[in-house]
């Protein structure tokens, strides 16, 4: 099939797509949410923290300042780096008590554990929770793998206090975002920059601290990529094969859960994915049933490995993946039980078939793994790599 003619068939299948949704709602029926949409222009925010330029640029600093963590090592750039698409190009990161960045980082290991999950990006987090139509309520965003927090205000605190990630193991539980606060309202550049953002006599507070750095995270995002530009109706920006792989990534089910303009339904499901063995034990994921939340799809070109435990290298293997699992594959050596190679302990699936999601005996990946990889890569975007050159508490920014 030739550019032309194959573009022109997905033209043809999307106006038969838009004729149906609104058939069907004229009809009084709820129409099928559509497969594939660009991301919006514009940036939601929560109503009691609408985005200034104040406090982005207040966010960004402390983003970048490790005088957020308990030991003044880290802070939230060394897991989301821009060198790494906002995340950190690990498996599993290392928090507080590393040294190094990305790859590179290591752990001379002591009190504090390793991070048991891998490190999301942060790219287009504005948009969590959105649904296929575009409708998203920032205050009740899912956040991490297990969904556990709501909203960019909620998750900002969250690795503040972790023991693992930057509060530390040698500071006391309830410690972590109290002695940020203390430590940031001491800064005198700080106390006016909070008061330039937020306004009040004593402006520098937990919520604040949170409402600056979620500020700052909604400004990373990426909705102009090829995809989005097609969608918007340039049908130059993809090729032939992008085409053909975008038609293959919904026909056989992909869109079941990577939907919408986020590529995720933003559920948890179950897939059967291998921990990682250094760990030494299983993660029970959300509820304890080996769940975890859809990722997003977008900017995979930046933000390998993949998958909550960091196991899977590119994005061949990610796609590959779901040959192994999907419609009736035959049971394969990931879900083997814990076994013990040359003295280490190598971790398969915690679940077998019987206890995976029921989706994906719908899908049915085969041949079309290059196409479909092909057009993963038009979701790739252009963002903001800068790094600042000081912040205000004088330590190194990005941390150790």
């Amino acid at each position: 099939m030739g550019s032309t003619a194959a573009a022109a068939l997905l033209a043809g299948a999307g106006a038969l797509l838009l004729t149906a949704l609104g058939t069907a709602s004229a009809r009084g029926q709820s129409p099928q949410p559509p497969a594939f949409a660009p991301l919006p222009l514009s940036v939601p925010a929560p109503r009691d923290n609408p985005s200034t330029p104040e406090k982005a640029a207040l966010g960004r600093l402390l983003f970048w300042d490790p005088i957020l963590s308990g030991g003044q090592d880290i802070a939230c750039a060394t897991c989301h780096h821009p060198a790494f698409g906002y995340a950190d190009g690990r498996d599993l990161p290392i928090g507080t008590g590393g040294t190094g960045m990305g790859p590179a980082r290591r752990f001379p290991g002591g009190a504090t554990p390793l991070v048991k999950r891998n490190s999301q990006t942060i790219l287009n987090v504005a948009f969590n929770g959105m649904d296929a139509w575009g409708h998203v309520d920032p205050a009740e965003a899912p956040m991490f793998w297990d969904s556990r927090a709501r909203g960019l205000e909620a998750q900002a605190l969250v690795p503040i206090e972790s023991l693992e990630e930057m509060r530390g193991g040698t500071r006391a539980e309830g410690s972590g975002v109290a002695g940020a606060v203390a430590r940031v309202a001491r800064v005198a550049g700080y106390r006016t920059l909070f008061a330039r953002a937020f306004g009040g006599r004593e402006p520098v507070t937990a919520q604040n601290l949170a409402r600056a750095i979620a500020a700052f995270e909604r400004t990373l995002v990426t909705p102009d990529t090829r995809f989005d530009r097609y969608m918007r109706g340039a049908r130059a920006a993809l090729n032939e094969v992008e085409v053909r792989g975008m038609a293959a990534f919904e026909n056989h089910g992909c869109t079941l859960c990577h939907n919408g303009p986020m590529f995720s339904d933003y559920k948890l499901h179950v897939l059967g994915v291998s921990d990682n063995s250094k760990l030494g034990t299983y993660d029970p994921g959300a509820g304890g049933r080996y769940a975890f939340r859809t990722p997003s799809l977008r900017n995979l070109a930046y933000t390998a490995p993949y998958m909550h435990s960091g196991l899977i290298a590119d994005v061949g293997s990610a796609v590959g993946f779901y040959k192994t699992v999907g419609g009736g594959a035959p049971l394969l050596t990931h879900f083997d039980a814990p076994r013990v190679i040359e003295g280490r302990i190598v971790l398969g699936s915690p679940v077998g078939r019987d206890q995976l999601d029921p989706l994906l005996q719908h899908v049915t990946v085969n041949s079309e793994v290059d196409d479909i990889v092909a057009f993963l890569a038009t979701l790739n975007g252009s963002f903001d790599r800068s790094v600042p050159s000081h912040v205000p508490s004088g330590l190194r920014p990005g941390g150790r």
